[in-house]
């Protein structure tokens, strides 16, 4: 591993740990994500707590923090394996941030938003995937594990040398979820537009 790449995964890591769901919701006054609702730093929480604006506020910043470090390293020529590594990097400081006691969201906007750079082909699969699952179950979680799941298919067709970092951040993120799958299967998940403050 070069220098130039371990940087770039430290930087990965430190702009995934700012909680933009935490900081939004303080700027807006709403209650914070991590207490109230599904104690979920996340867009889909913030969502149910603040409505649209909120939540469409924190899915930018999340996709950006994803993005921006990914697209750094393309462009610095660092190889498909690192790439990944940076990606991963990014989620698990969107999962575990440093500057939030580590308790942070699920990383599915961070990774949809480290996968862009791929291609806007694999983007809109990934996004059309996500959109068709919440349109016929309503299940923001079960969109979020079966896009992950696709993404490693739907990236070897696109780009096949991307195709192992990419399912090691699905595994991650489908593990992430392992609370909305206990819950799918207790009959206790909530969908998207259910929305509670306690």
């Amino acid at each position: 591993m070069t220098p130039l790449a371990l940087i770039m995964i430290i930087i990965a890591y430190l702009l995934g740990s700012i909680s933009s769901a935490v900081l939004i919701c303080r700027l807006k006054g709403l209650p914070d994500p991590r207490k109230y609702g599904s104690h979920n730093p996340g867009a889909t929480n913030v969502y149910r707590l603040g409505g649209k604006g909120a939540a469409g506020l924190v899915l930018l910043c999340d996709i950006l923090k994803g993005m921006l470090p990914v697209w750094g390293g393309y462009f610095l020529e660092i190889n498909p394996l690192l790439l990944g590594i940076i990606a991963i990097s990014a989620c698990l400081g969107h999962m575990y941030p440093l500057f939030f006691h580590f308790k942070g969201g699920k990383g599915v906007a961070t990774a949809l938003g480290a996968l862009a750079p791929i291609g806007l082909d694999l983007t809109g699969m990934l996004f059309g995937s996500w959109v068709i699952t919440i349109l016929v179950t309503g299940y923001s979680s079960l969109a979020s594990m079966l896009t992950a799941l696709l993404a490693p298919l739907f990236t070897w067709f696109v780009k096949p040398q991307y195709t192992l970092p990419v399912a090691m951040l699905s595994c991650l993120i489908v593990l992430k979820h392992h609370e909305n799958i206990r819950r799918f299967f207790a009959g206790e998940e909530k969908k998207i537009w259910q929305r509670k403050r306690d």
